[in-house]
């Protein structure tokens, strides 16, 4: 396209030419020079406007020397301006041209604190800080926790072996016992599990000792773990033919905890995702039941009927069972349901929820496959901070019996 019928970025040539040539009022034009013809390339709109406001665009007197040859030389300066300490330095130095510097908004320095990504940083340090400035208590007797809920796909196994992970980390000496034919909870804490490896299965249907299948995870120092096998799918069948069926891990378990010298803290057992002989097993081994509850609509439905199970066990096989933690997991803050459930879950269960919320994270989900915890595998992450707070506040709360938490 030719130069003349460009618009935007430069004058028409033509309206150069008619501007130089028309006479302002009282002013007697004179003809232009080879500098004075020289195209404006200042920019117009509103990209102009943005540009010269940082870059300073010569006018047209210093076009015209820009445009000629002869160096620029600096003004001279008066002699009496001069002190007699300075007037050897002025001698020796010429004075350099001012430049102004390019302005920089002041928005970009008072927000650059500010920002999403800085502000996570910050609160990911301070959640770190608070978490090595306060020791953990060990309790004085063996917690049993049973993490159940009939609703898979809800966190179960991820809190298993994270709280477990957290505690071990912290001083404590935990037991996770794999109760899920899956096997998930052993693959995460890097434990063989063949359908060849002494497991739960031959504690349960072949009466062998606990202490036999215990092995010890490379996750933590004093973490070990029952793994679970391929056989213990079948076990719900077994079980129905066997005497004192319900009993069964709760018998192993205790003979195991009297014959050693230092017993574990706490004991975490993994259970299936439904409510069979396995699931009722582990709550008549445990005391204390860890309720995870995804923050979704399909996670509510269940726990009235998972609640009203607690209770018939804890009234006619184990009084000692009660329900004293639930833990909000997958949460979302950016949609409204998530928001809602876990307001509708602390206003029925004021004293079981914990505070902390377990969010959604990509970590949680890529350590599993490392055989490894949360914690193991990016211990900065967004969640392996919470499940170690998380596991702090359940270190803290101890072991409560409160009224009204089988509902």
């Amino acid at each position: 396209m030719p130069n003349e019928t460009r618009r935007g970025w430069f004058h028409r040539k033509d309206d150069d030419d008619r501007s130089a040539a028309t006479p302002v009022d009282g002013v007697q034009s004179e003809p232009a020079s080879e500098a004075d013809s020289t195209p404006n390339t200042r920019p117009d709109g509103a990209v102009g406007a943005i540009l010269s406001a940082s870059v300073d665009v010569p006018g047209e007197d210093s076009a015209a020397e820009i445009a000629s040859d002869a160096p620029v030389e600096a003004p001279p300066v008066p002699e009496t301006a001069l002190s007699d300490d300075h007037a050897g330095q002025a001698d020796a130095d010429p004075i350099a041209p001012e430049t102004s510097p390019v302005p920089v908004p002041a928005s970009t320095v008072s927000t650059e604190a500010e920002t999403p990504l800085a502000r996570e940083v910050a609160d990911h340090a301070r959640r770190r800080q608070a978490l090595a400035s306060a020791p953990l208590p060990l309790p004085d007797r063996t917690r049993v926790f049973t993490i159940s809920n009939q609703k898979g796909g809800v966190g179960k196994t991820t809190t298993t072996v994270n709280l477990a992970a957290a505690l071990a980390l912290s001083g404590a000496k935990v037991l996770v016992i794999d109760l899920d034919p899956q096997g998930n909870a052993s693959t995460a804490l890097g434990v063989e599990h063949r359908s060849d490896t002494a497991s739960v299965y031959d504690v349960i249907i072949g009466d062998s000792p606990l202490g036999d299948v215990i092995q010890a995870s490379p996750e933590a120092g004093d973490l070990s773990c029952v793994p679970a096998t391929i056989h213990l799918a079948g076990a719900e069948i077994e079980l129905v033919s066997l005497v004192a069926r319900e009993q069964r891990l709760r018998r192993a378990l205790d003979l195991h905890l009297k014959q050693m010298e230092e017993p574990y803290d706490y004991v975490f057992i993994d259970c299936p995702p439904s409510l069979g002989l396995l699931t009722i097993n582990a709550f008549v081994a445990a005391n204390e039941v860890l309720i995870p509850i995804q923050c979704e609509y399909y996670a509510l439905e269940g726990l009235s009927q998972l609640l009203k199970n607690i209770e018939l066990i804890e009234k006619h096989l184990n009084p000692e069972l009660n329900v004293s933690t639930i833990l909000l997991t997958m949460y979302d803050s950016r949609t409204n349901l998530a928001n809602q459930v876990a307001q509708d879950v602390r206003d029925h269960f004021p004293q079981q929820v914990l505070a902390t919320i377990i969010p959604r994270s990509v970590r949680v989900s890529e350590a599993p496959s490392y055989g490894q915890s949360v914690i193991g595998y990016d211990p900065g992450s967004s969640g392996s901070l919470s499940y170690l707070e998380a596991a702090a506040e359940i270190a803290r709360r101890g072991a409560p019996i409160i009224e009204g938490a089988r509902r």
